[in-house]
């Protein structure tokens, strides 16, 4: 297969298992989406589902957030781990909503990056999810499949990122991002990894990764 053909078959792979792609974490407006992957950093997303009712029982919106000290932020989040930083940030971007922007959260990448311990990743993916804006967030899904199918060298994610945007068209980034992350958990984690259920990776994978695989699965 040309490059062009195997993203074309990732494409209508990935279209094909998931027609419709829920959001992994759960959230009502643009601020619980922005808390909500804020905190799961370093986390998992079962995990911060679990405390963000939790937290959003007591403060769903920036003026009820800045109401609570970070020490009270902190108790609630500290199951989701990096609970000093995440809560200073909960508290702190939360001020910067009111002051600046009169409690609504920015459509600007820029703009959200500037917000305390909000990431790249991070405000890409509160601008695609919350404002159907193009974007590609890159996680450890992304990152790996994206090697695993020889569409980037690995190096890092903001190079995956730059790969990724170039070879799918912008129009399905959001659904994308999204489609590639659940695929990564169903059919090609890091660890318990079948190929055999690995369609795309089987069909189209980097064939260092393939004989890397098989190699292992030989002396295991």
């Amino acid at each position: 297969m040309t490059k062009k053909e195997k993203v074309a078959f990732t494409i209508r792979t990935l279209q094909e298992l998931y027609p419709t792609i829920p959001i992994p974490l759960e959230h009502k407006d643009p601020y619980t989406l922005l808390i909500a992957v804020l905190m799961s950093a370093q986390s998992t997303d079962v995990r911060v589902n679990q405390i963000t009712p939790l937290l959003f029982k007591n403060a769903d919106n920036p003026y009820d957030m800045v109401k609570m000290s970070v020490e009270e932020i902190r108790d609630i989040i500290r199951p989701v781990g990096l609970s000093p930083m995440k809560s200073k940030g909960i508290h702190g971007l939360s001020q910067i909503l009111i002051e600046k922007y009169e409690g609504k959260v920015p459509k600007d990448i820029a703009l959200l990056e500037e917000l305390p311990a909000v990431g790249h990743k991070t405000a890409s993916v509160v601008v695609s999810q919350a404002f159907g804006i193009p974007a590609f967030p890159v996680d450890t899904h992304i990152h790996r499949l994206m090697y695993r199918w020889g569409f980037t060298n690995g190096k890092n994610v903001v190079q995956t990122e730059k790969d990724a945007k170039r070879l799918f068209p912008k129009a399905l980034w959001n659904d994308l991002h999204l489609q590639i992350i659940w695929y990564g958990r169903e059919y090609s984690p890091a660890r318990g990894w079948n190929l055999d259920k690995d369609i795309i990776t089987k069909t189209i994978g980097r064939k260092a990764v393939l004989t890397e695989y098989y190699k292992t699965k030989k002396t295991a």
